[in-house]
């Protein structure tokens, strides 16, 4: 499996596209894109590289993380998009922010099905395990690939921090247990990808992350 990643929108959120080169299927994991130009980057690295639109993938769905899902399923159109069922009212409570958040052309999107704790999730021949792991959202879920020992994170572990927990279900107890049971178990040369900032590893933040220690 290989990542490929883009910063999009005013949160510099990171979309990711994860790619099994075996059979040039893909999936998408969080798109923020917002901007016709943001728009544009996705479809034309996925159209310049021939990989095929499997799967949408979203770790959890605060606004910086979901913009982009409307976009993805129109234009490619029958595209089944997961979600855990837990993280719907975040989901669907975005439209009547989104405006305030300077997103006024947000349009929303439903989920045709649903993630759950220990789901393997299959993109060609590449096969992910679902982690349940919430405390910043209450549905927030991390995709671990042990093979390439990777972890899509979302906003929950970040280089030396973790994702915030002042947002409306948000938890900080419950994240912190969700770091030590989800992600500190896996060995520490995984890659740690997030939904903001650079990529990390495991054990990069088991020795050195304040909010860990």
């Amino acid at each position: 499996m290989t990542v490929a990643g883009f910063t999009f929108n005013a949160f510099s959120e990171n979309t990711y596209l994860l790619i099994d080169e075996a059979t040039q299927q893909c999936a998408i994991v969080d798109p923020g894109c917002y901007s016709a130009g943001e728009q544009q980057a996705l479809r034309s690295y996925i159209e310049e590289n021939n990989l095929q639109v499997a799967l949408l993938l979203n770790t959890h769905a605060h606004i910086d993380h979901v913009l982009g899902n409307q976009f993805v399923l129109s234009t490619w159109p029958g595209t089944p998009f997961l979600l855990h069922p837990h993280d719907l009212p975040t989901l669907r409570a975005v439209p009547s922010y989104a405006g305030n958040y300077g997103f006024p052309q947000y349009q929303p999107a439903e989920p045709t099905g649903e993630l759950a704790a220990g789901q393997p999730v299959r993109i060609g021949q590449t096969e992910l395990e679902v982690r349940f792991a919430p405390g910043h959202a209450p549905g927030h879920v991390v995709f671990y690939h042990e093979p390439t020992a990777t972890v899509i994170g979302g906003d929950v572990l970040f280089q030396r921090s973790i994702g915030r927990t002042d947002l409306p279900g948000g938890d900080h107890a419950l994240l912190l247990q969700s770091i030590a049971t989800e992600l500190m178990t896996l060995p520490d040369a995984t890659t740690v990808y997030p939904g903001h900032g650079p990529a990390t590893t495991i054990g990069e933040e088991r020795r050195g992350n304040p909010f860990l220690q």
